[in-house]
């Protein structure tokens, strides 16, 4: 199959994620994929120019070496509002030329304006168009004004595509809310695989950070939000004062000054232990380092109310226990018997992973939590993926 995949964040930087495991596990089977992408950062990327040409980056693996797609990242104007207008352009025009090109089979959308594009291209082109939701995009646009249009282009784009994907059970409810048809709706869960997600030695980490025998290694990976929670988790090991509880997090974001002025601040660079952005295959190390994993997002932010973070099935996977606040879409995905362990606020945490460690409970609630995702291997989730997709193209062929 020929696959063309747009999105609106940068494919080549950003953290592995769901579009990233399922466009390799397909390349790895034969097929090949095309994707549109955005510099998402530009703002930050520290290279001062008020537009970007055309680009073209070949050979692009972030999982599996063997594995190869080829990214597109049409060009923009690099001034804020003007950068959307620019966007409609370049990727209508990008879109245009990829169907001409390439020919896709199907055409897969993870964004909210080129994935309108894309489903008014494939529309007129008779080519199946399938819009997949990892995340309530809407609520990310950095320019709140543009949100009410952003939902609102979210809604024709679901009303009008031939099929309807979402990573869980909540965000299904939301799109079917927003105008998908039920009958052309699923859920296509993120994958695990367990060949890379297992324990680990870790005693380089240990002995890099500083991790001694006995202490309690509290561990978060991804972006780090402002809403993330971390910050608050951060300045209750100020009041615990315990030499022996350490907050481990691997990566880059929003709060990462922050969290290092906290550090700073509050002489924490024993407890508080901040790596900055880490090499995807490093992380099961890191997560084996750890004896709890966390998710202490606020339980009051709207993007957070409807997804299941890829990293809560990763964590999982290593049979570690997880600290989460009452996240509507993390508790009806796990339920509450599952490893997982919830709070209501993230200045709860520390105090959680105590009661934890003085119940010795982190071996048994590790178990349950492998068990549960056990089945959510790549190879049966890409499965699932790949017929959706045939199954997409049939339709379309016999109209």
């Amino acid at each position: 199959m020929k696959i063309l995949l747009t999105q609106e964040t940068d494919w080549l930087t950003r953290t592995p994620a769901q579009q990233h495991h399922l466009s390799e596990m397909l390349a790895k089977k034969g097929d090949e994929i095309h994707v549109i992408d955005f510099e998402i950062q530009w703002q930050k990327n520290g290279k001062r120019e008020l537009s970007s040409k055309r680009q073209v980056y070949e050979h692009v693996s972030k999982i599996y070496p063997e594995a190869e797609v080829i990214v597109i990242r049409p060009g923009i104007i690099k001034v804020p509002v003007l950068v959307y207008i620019s966007m409609w352009f370049s990727h209508n025009k990008e879109i245009d030329r990829q169907i001409a090109e390439f020919h896709p089979d199907v055409i897969i959308g993870f964004g909210i304006l080129n994935s309108y594009l894309a489903m008014r291209a494939a529309s007129k082109h008779k080519i199946p168009f399938v819009y997949y939701w990892i995340d309530v995009l809407d609520l990310l646009i950095p320019t709140k004004i543009f949100q009410p249009l952003g939902r609102s282009v979210e809604r024709a784009t679901l009303k009008r595509a031939d099929r309807v994907l979402t990573i869980n059970e909540k965000l299904k409810e939301l799109v079917l809310r927003l105008g998908a048809r039920p009958q052309s709706t699923s859920v296509v869960r993120a994958g695990i695989d367990f060949t890379k997600f297992q324990i680990t030695d870790s005693s380089s980490i240990k002995s890099q950070y500083n991790i001694q025998k006995g202490d309690i290694v509290l561990f978060f990976m991804g972006w780090l939000y402002h809403f993330s929670g971390l910050k608050e988790v951060a300045m209750q090991l100020t009041k615990v004062q315990n030499p022996h509880v350490k907050l481990l997090i691997v990566g880059d974001g929003d709060a990462f000054n922050e969290l290092q002025q906290i550090q700073k601040k509050y002489n924490l660079h024993n407890n508080l232990i901040l790596t900055g952005k880490r090499p995807y295959k490093e992380i099961p190390a890191f997560v084996s380092a750890s004896d709890i994993c966390l998710l202490p997002a606020y339980p009051d932010e709207k993007i957070m109310q409807d997804i299941v973070p890829i990293k809560m099935y990763e964590y999982m996977a290593m049979g570690k226990p997880v600290i989460a606040t009452k996240l509507p879409g993390v508790v009806m995905e796990f339920g509450n018997d599952n490893g997982v362990e919830y709070v209501n606020r993230p200045e709860e945490v520390i105090t959680k992973a105590n009661e934890l460690c003085k119940d010795g409970r982190l071996n048994e609630l590790g178990g349950k939590a492998k068990k549960f995702v056990e089945v959510l291997t790549w190879d049966r989730i890409t499965a699932q993926f790949e017929n959706i997709l045939g199954d997409s193209v049939k339709e379309k062929k016999k109209g």
